[in-house]
């Protein structure tokens, strides 16, 4: 909401007429249509832009004339300039326009010709106008959909002495997001929890006494996907903590996972909603060799899918009436394309403020439909893009290729089911170097918090990205005041992104070259904020090299690190830069000219 829509067109015509282009548009369900002028380019092209100020969609496209007046205005130029008689083409251009300067034979010339130049062409004979066929459409998000920061916890480990946390738990830390500098509270499934199949520890097929599964095992004799687990607490405590978040100016993120405990009322209430094995059982969810036995899959294309997809649509529903507007969306590339094509339209349409994240590790093309489907964000490969080659080429295809127009990223270090090995080995300057690439080569950036903050790095096994002891089926002690956290930095890092509008956008994004394959070198713009950041990819050794600074300002500038603190003066566009990645991995630089 509030950008500018560029717009571009090919505008021709046969012959040497001159040609008008106009752009027009309106929001969705308006009756008249908006107009703006177009600008020539050269070589038939022609750009026009417009503002859209509204949520919702807007829909536009291009008309072009030939306008007889212009042709002959600028002919009149070309042929005053060669010094020809003009008391003829006065006349057709009285004609054209019924001036009566121009018509008069008596006036001067010079008068004639100033007159005929400074005239605006009459409107066009609507027979001349040609529409462009195709009439095409733009969806306007919030602010918050390109440019937000996520930060993820399970509410019932807020407490950090490994008893069952509540709502008003969740509430109390509050403040402490906000000062971190986070403005979206992502929580896991908040339902009841099946126990049936119910995994243990380390996801562990048997579970012990005690042990609370996983959130995403979704439903018990206390419901489904419409109530809460009961030891988080009431719905009244539920809407309390949407309230304080909302004050904070902090949106409370849903996950939306569409699966079912084998307890889950739906599997008793709409077996047809379920694939079926010969034996007569339910499909429990696979991804071979993995096994869920705790989770059943719905079948999309059972015969009552529109039950289903109704009922789905309403879960949904119903939790935007609890206040939620943000929802992160569970593996969306296993269920139907056209049940999110569907779904997501009809609630943006009574909603348009509401994002949805899609959590979609799979191939690039299914990405990018689900953008297409009506997904605001997406996950990105980020997690396993970590040398200077890799995350050059990623980012240069997120902000240069086409498919920015629908593709939003959001970029993620760590989530409760990755724990890369880059993390794993390096230590503290590996967090800190992974920190500083989300939060400033994307515009959309969350974190694990936790585990982030507290720099968990140990696998469940040698191999595995998933963690050791994962808070996925246990409540985790977290000690977030341990010495050594990182929450001073990532403060720090969020407050650089909410100071510099350059941070806030995606699309201005450029690698600079550096003869150093270790050090990672980009610039982002906005207006006259500047930032240059250049990070240290090696966790264990220091790193130096000359960069060549294409953005400079100017002969002499001054570079500002926002992290450390320090100023230096750089002049010209080849620099010299040092990182220890024991000390500072990572240089943010704000530039101004000296």
């Amino acid at each position: 909401m509030g950008d500018d829509v560029l717009v571009e067109a090919d505008v021709f015509t046969d012959g040497h007429d001159a040609v008008v282009a106009e752009l027009m548009y309106r929001k969705l369900g308006e009756q008249e249509w908006r107009i703006a002028p177009m600008e020539f380019l050269g070589n038939d092209h022609w750009t026009g832009s417009f503002r859209v100020e509204e949520l919702g969609n807007y829909e536009f496209t291009v008309r072009g004339w030939t306008d007889p007046f212009l042709t002959w205005q600028r002919d009149l130029k070309k042929r005053q300039e060669a010094g020809q008689d003009l008391s003829v083409d006065f006349l057709i251009g009285g004609a054209l326009s019924c001036n009566p300067v121009l018509k008069d034979a008596a006036r001067p010339a010079k008068e004639r010709y100033a007159t005929g130049i400074a005239l605006k062409p009459p409107p066009p004979d609507a027979s001349r106008v040609l529409t462009y066929g195709k009439t095409m459409s733009v969806v306007v998000d919030p602010v918050r959909a390109r440019f937000s920061t996520w930060y993820e916890l399970f509410p019932r480990s807020v407490r950090g002495d490994g008893t069952h946390a509540t709502f008003r738990d969740v509430i109390k830390v509050l403040e402490e997001v906000q000062a971190m500098g986070f403005d979206v509270l992502y929580l896991p499934p908040v339902h009841p929890i099946g126990v049936t199949e119910r995994k243990g520890k380390n996801n562990a097929l048997k579970a012990e006494h005690g042990d609370v599964g996983s959130p995403w095992a979704i439903g018990a004799k206390e419901g489904g996907h419409k109530a809460l687990h009961p030891r988080l607490g009431t719905f009244a405590d539920f809407d309390a903590l949407v309230a304080a978040a909302r004050e904070k100016n902090i949106s409370i993120a849903l996950d939306i996972a569409f699966q079912c405990s084998p307890d889950h009322p739906y599997v008793r209430e709409h077996p047809e909603w379920f694939r079926a094995r010969p034996d007569g059982t339910i499909q429990y969810a696979e991804n071979p060799p993995k096994k869920y036995q705790d989770i059943y899959p719905f079948d999309f294309e059972s015969e009552d899918w529109k039950g289903l997809w109704a009922e789905l649509k309403s879960i949904f529903e119903f939790w935007i009436g609890h206040g939620v507007t943000v929802f992160r969306v569970d593996n969306p590339h296993t269920k139907a394309f056209d049940f999110w094509e569907w779904c997501i339209g009809e609630l943006k349409a009574k909603h348009p403020e509401l994002i949805f994240l899609a959590e979609a590790f799979t191939r690039p093309r299914v990405m990018h439909k689900l953008a297409k489907l009506g997904f605001t964000q997406s996950y990105t490969y980020f997690t396993w893009r970590n040398t200077r080659w890799e995350l050059t080429e990623y980012f240069t295809e997120l902000t240069k290729d086409e498919s920015r127009e629908y593709f939003r990223p959001n970029v993620w270090p760590n989530t409760p089911d990755i724990l890369h090995e880059y993390l794993q080995h390096g230590g503290r300057p590996a967090f800190i170097i992974r920190a500083v690439l989300a939060a400033t080569l994307a515009a959309n950036y969350g974190m694990y918090g936790p585990a982030f903050e507290l720099m968990e790095a140990k696998p469940r096994e040698p191999g595995s990205e998933e963690y050791l002891d994962s808070e996925k089926y246990e409540i985790k002690r977290w000690y977030r005041d341990r010495a050594g956290n990182l929450r001073e930095l990532i403060s720090r890092l969020n407050a650089i992104r909410h100071e510099n509008p350059a941070l806030q956008r995606d699309w201005s994004l450029r690698f600079h070259t550096c003869d150093n394959d270790q050090l990672l070198c980009y610039s982002k713009e906005e207006g006259e904020n500047l930032i240059l950041v250049c990070v240290n990819l090696d966790p264990r050794y220091t790193q130096a090299g000359f960069i060549d600074f294409d953005r400079a300002p100017g002969d002499t500038y001054v570079l500002d690190d926002l992290v450390a603190g320090s100023h230096y003066t750089w002049s010209g566009r080849r620099n010299f830069v040092q990182l220890d990645p024991h000390t500072l991995p990572a240089h943010v630089f704000r530039v101004t000219r000296k």
